[in-house]
């Protein structure tokens, strides 16, 4: 393995970290939300920007630079289009609430907080609010404008997961075939032997590695296979997604435990686009994204060969992002169509195994569990939701009829990080809105 920097494995930590719910430190303390926006930074103001205040593909990942990057992906990283399939755009309905940023609520330690608060302190970029279908609340902050598309990182897993379940559903796919039958070329890898069901609920035994200071972790090579981070100039690695899922191999038994690692993702990914004979920008945009009556064209990084990073590469706008979890929270029904069907979206809130889920140390997640690469929370609280690093998220809690959309641009990657603030936050607003 080639010689790791520490900038480059200081910027990896804040884009690819594993620990979505575990536990995370910054390095140091970071600048606040309002010292950290992006117009108060100067961020590539001018014509050029000024040398010290330019972003670029080697310096993107580095907070605060992430506060200007996560709404300019595609100024920096080749992307391919998930189109919105020129169909009218459907309408969100307003009931704007003027109470909401000052709804207080309590931490675990006791701290209150009130809603507007939260915000800030979980670097929020845009937040939009949905109760009953009405968009009650929507906000913007530094870079994030409502027509511009912000990457959403593993909120993508949870696309790939549900079109998965619906080709499953339609027979298209065999969730119990093993991952070799699909995809011949990871038969020797330590995914030929796992059924595409343990790829799906990311309970395959492999060997894959996200610990960043140990430098011959896979994590690093599959970021640069990926062209997610420069490459060292004796870099040997692999060259693509596709040539890094190949090398890796078994540890462990498939089906024991729940353990999140992004490859599995685009292991799925691999696999559904084999079965469908579509790419996953394709069928996402003819499956989900066209139906929606989306606002606007979303996007997929791609590595230097094209494939489209189903880890963590989709990049949307909060409108349209709270509109997929709308028609989630209907049961799969939206814009006036079934558009995910009503099994897939009741197998998904069933959640998966919580006792695999539980040794995977998830403290801000008690009793949850992981389904088609969304997480479930038990069926007495109801809410599932589709999470990204950085704190990204779409939020779906039925019993409170509430969907919540946010983009976020966290200094500390894990969302072990905002949850505490989060949670409690989401808890609060969904009792505030059913008893008005």
């Amino acid at each position: 393995m080639t010689r790791t920097t520490h900038l480059q494995r200081a910027s990896l930590t804040l884009l690819l970290t594993g620990l979505l719910c575990g536990p995370a430190n910054a390095a140091s303390t970071p600048l606040d939300a309002k010292a950290s926006d992006p117009q108060v930074m100067g961020w590539m103001q001018g014509f050029p920007p000024a040398a010290d205040k330019q972003i670029t593909f080697s310096n993107y990942l580095r907070f605060p630079h992430t506060r200007w990057a996560f709404s300019h992906i595609r100024e920096l990283l080749p992307t391919t289009t998930v189109g919105r399939a020129g169909t009218a755009v459907s309408v969100l309905p307003q009931a704007p609430r003027e109470d909401i940023d000052a709804l207080e609520f309590q931490l675990a330690d006791g701290t209150k907080m009130t809603w507007a608060q939260s915000l800030n302190a979980n670097y929020t970029d845009g937040i939009l609010v949905l109760h009953r279908g009405k968009v009650v609340y929507e906000r913007y902050f530094g870079a994030l404008q409502a027509d511009r598309p912000h990457m959403a990182f593993s909120v993508t897993k949870s696309f790939i997961g549900t079109l998965a379940a619906m080709l499953v559903a339609e027979g298209v796919l065999d969730a119990q075939a093993s991952v070799a039958i699909y995809v011949p070329e990871l038969a020797d890898s330590g995914f030929g032997n796992a059924s595409v069901r343990q790829v799906m609920d990311m309970t395959t035994g492999i060997r894959y590695s996200e610990t960043y200071s140990d430098p011959s972790a896979e994590i690093w090579e599959y970021s640069r296979a990926g062209n997610l981070i420069p490459r060292p100039a004796d870099y040997s690695g692999a060259t693509s997604l596709y040539a890094f899922l190949q090398k890796v191999q078994a540890e462990g038994q498939h089906g024991d435990a729940f353990a999140y690692k992004t490859v599995n993702s685009d292991v799925l990914a691999w696999v559904v686009q084999r079965a469908s004979g579509t790419s996953f920008a394709d069928l996402l945009e003819q499956r989900i994204w066209g139906k929606l009556g989306a606002e606007q064209d979303a996007y997929i990084v791609v590595d230097q060969v094209g494939t489209q990073f189903a880890g963590g590469g989709m990049n949307a706008s909060l409108r349209d992002m709270a509109r997929f979890g709308e028609a989630m929270r209907n049961n799969g029904r939206f814009n006036g169509q079934q558009i995910v069907p009503e099994a897939v979206v009741a197998d998904i809130r069933t959640g998966g195994d919580p006792a695999k889920f539980a040794g995977a140390g998830c403290a801000t997640l008690p009793g949850w569990s992981y389904r088609n690469m969304w997480w479930v929370a038990s069926e007495e609280q109801g809410m599932f939701a589709a999470r990204g690093i950085h704190g990204q998220t779409i939020y779906v809690d039925p019993k409170a009829e509430m969907v919540i959309a946010r983009f976020a641009s966290n200094p500390v990657a894990a969302n072990g990080a905002n949850d505490p603030v989060s949670l409690p936050a989401y808890a609060a607003l969904a009792n505030y809105l059913n008893a008005r």
